[in-house]
């Protein structure tokens, strides 16, 4: 008898079904809400994936760029880069100055 009740659904419309409806609507509700959760998951998921595709692509590009730099920083490669406008490098090599500043006496520092 209580499985023909219930293929019939005489829980819903006899005697306390107000009950039964309210405990159908709070687990539909509970259910939409662990969908939404579970569909906001996967869309933070995929732009933490695309984030990451991102930075990987950033990191090889600043890695290309940063080694093309060194080799256009290279003595060589500027020299060859100024022949062009008849700019050569110096044939002697450069010579170290060394600036001596004297330190000005005071006036109760003259009998020292």
């Amino acid at each position: 008898m209580g499985l023909n009740n219930i293929i019939k659904a005489k829980f819903l419309v006899e005697g306390q079904s107000l009950k039964n409806w309210l405990f159908i609507i709070y687990i539909v509700f509970w259910t939409l809400v662990l969908i939404a959760n579970n569909h906001f998951y996967e869309q933070k998921m995929m732009k933490v994936k695309d984030l990451t595709e991102q930075v990987k692509e950033l990191r090889s590009e600043f890695v290309d760029k940063r080694s093309e730099l060194m080799q256009l920083r290279m003595e060589s490669n500027v020299a060859k880069q100024m022949e062009f406008y008849q700019i050569l490098p110096s044939s002697t090599p450069p010579k170290k100055v060394k600036v001596v500043i004297e330190k000005e006496k005071k006036w109760y520092e003259i009998w020292d």
